[in-house]
């Protein structure tokens, strides 16, 4: 497949489900979403804080893609911005989180949509769980994308009949300039893409997408893609950059994850669910791929939701 076929094909949700304003120097921690989370800067100068990676300055027209999972935080520098004439978050049933500082002028803001994306194509879903790295575009003055952005202003400050999903297109066609735009860049971040180009790789990755529970190997996913183990291997490791267990581990346990955060099945149940057949093997792996047990993650995951998306 080529990539302009992979773009056209590609079932991408995007759904609004946050209005983030941070009035003056301060920060507003995001923890662990479920789900990519695409983040709109609308006003104002900051800063994305990400475990395990640089940090990733924030401006008017940032478009920021933070892969499951990743812990992350905004923090707001107070630069003055002129914010949204006004804000009626409520009229479109956004939540509305506020973060201010003491000290600092409350008209110095950073004005965020916060957005969960989900990614299908051809039959297979999850998709979204392939980007590993947060993906970033910054918007040029008088671009396509920045016409865009000026919609979405307008939307959020005068909300009437069908803003909302007016809200929702606008955050798909831009999630396709995000991508569009990285791809002609060839953004390492989005590497992930040549294993969906590569057909004979695309069926094993779609076997593994529908089915992470499943007793999956080298040798039974190079029998799906029609080549040798070593041959699959190595083309996996090229397209992906990282071998086909170690991505399975990688959808295993965001999937126990998701399960964690909305269901009550036991842990011995998930585990199994997510195709491990102890418990303790399970702990081990979610512990080193999480940072926390199975029970803990659960627990961090009820303590903020009482208070919130975020």
């Amino acid at each position: 497949m080529q990539y302009d076929q992979i773009l056209d094909e590609m079932e991408i949700k995007a759904e609004p489900f946050s209005l983030c304003e941070l009035h003056g120097e301060c920060s507003l921690g995001l923890g662990r979403l479920s789900g990519a989370t695409l983040h709109y800067i609308l006003a104002g100068n900051g800063e994305c804080n990400l475990r395990d990676h640089a940090n990733i300055p924030l401006s008017k027209g940032t478009m920021l893609l933070v892969p499951a999972h990743m812990s992350h935080s905004l923090l707001s520098f107070g630069h003055a911005e002129t914010p949204l004439p006004e804000c009626h978050p409520a009229a479109l049933k956004l939540a509305h989180h506020i973060s201010r500082s003491a000290t600092k002028d409350a008209n110095q803001n950073l004005l965020a949509l916060c957005g969960h994306i989900t990614i299908g194509l051809r039959g297979a879903t999850g998709l979204v769980d392939l980007i590993r790295k947060p993906v970033l575009v910054n918007i040029n003055q008088g671009s396509a994308m920045d016409t865009t952005l000026s919609a979405l202003l307008q939307e959020l400050a005068a909300p009437k009949l069908g803003s909302r999903a007016i809200i929702r297109a606008l955050l798909l066609q831009s999630m396709l300039h995000l991508f569009r735009d990285r791809l002609i860049a060839d953004d390492p971040a989005l590497t992930w893409m040549d294993a969906i180009a590569d057909q004979a790789l695309w069926d094993s990755l779609k076997a593994m997408l529908n089915d992470p529970s499943q007793p999956h190997s080298v040798e039974t996913l190079a029998e799906v893609s029609g080549m040798s183990r070593s041959a699959f291997a190595k083309r996996f490791s090229d397209a992906y950059g990282d071998g086909p267990m170690k991505f399975l581990r990688q959808l295993r346990m965001n999937k126990a994850a998701e399960l964690l955060e909305n269901t009550e099945h036991p842990v011995k149940v998930i585990a199994a669910k997510t195709g491990f057949q102890s418990r303790s093997a399970f702990t081990r792996t979610f512990e080193s791929h999480h940072g926390c047990a199975p029970r803990s993650f659960r627990i961090e995951h009820k303590k903020r939701a009482t208070k919130g998306p975020f």
